[in-house]
């Protein structure tokens, strides 16, 4: 009698360190995948679109909540994650150039903002080339890559404009390689 009582009590304890593990296990699970969907996510570039501003197969980090939440909003030179308007089951990394309302056109390589210059220190090489005028409709926005000569972006794209829903999060640091690791620009 008194060996199945401890051998009882010996269960009773090991089923319940089990179930405290499965609660911490789960509850840690539950914690990353609210954190994943909601704060924040790792991307891996698989494109030289944004060459040199973002390498080859690095690893970004991308804030999500802000845009989310509508607390911060998108704004011209943000580097964004967000669905391909052609096919949203893909995502794209992208420069924020165009703005709701913004006029977009490119002539003989030189980017025009509403009628006026707009200056990019970020660019590969002088881009090449004359497109538009792209009118961004209101509640979406324009898209270049940094690599402008090697870029599909919204000027080659059937929709041609993101619409706000659609933009995942903004690129705010590169996690790899550790040697590039820092603030993204």
């Amino acid at each position: 009698m008194m060996e199945q009582q401890q051998t009882l009590k010996l269960q009773n304890k090991v089923v319940k360190e089990a179930v405290e593990w499965i609660l911490w296990i789960g509850g840690a699970v539950l914690i990353a995948l609210i954190l994943r969907t909601y704060v924040f996510s790792l991307v891996i570039v698989p494109t030289g679109s944004m060459l040199n501003t973002i390498q080859l197969n690095d690893r970004l980090f991308v804030y999500k909540l802000g845009y989310i939440l509508h607390i911060e909003d998108v704004k011209r030179g943000d580097i964004v994650v967000f669905k391909y308007p052609d096919d949203r089951k893909t995502l794209y990394v992208k420069r924020v150039v165009g703005l709701p309302g913004d006029t977009i056109e490119i002539k003989d390589g030189v980017l025009y903002i509403n009628g006026k210059v707009y200056k990019e220190n970020y660019l590969k090489e002088p881009m090449v080339g004359s497109f538009g005028p792209y009118k961004v409709p209101p509640g979406h926005y324009f898209m270049m890559g940094d690599n402008r000569n090697d870029s599909h972006d919204s000027r080659f794209w059937e929709h041609k404009y993101v619409p706000r829903d659609d933009i995942i999060g903004k690129v705010v640091f590169r996690v790899w390689p550790l040697s590039r690791a820092g603030v993204v620009k």
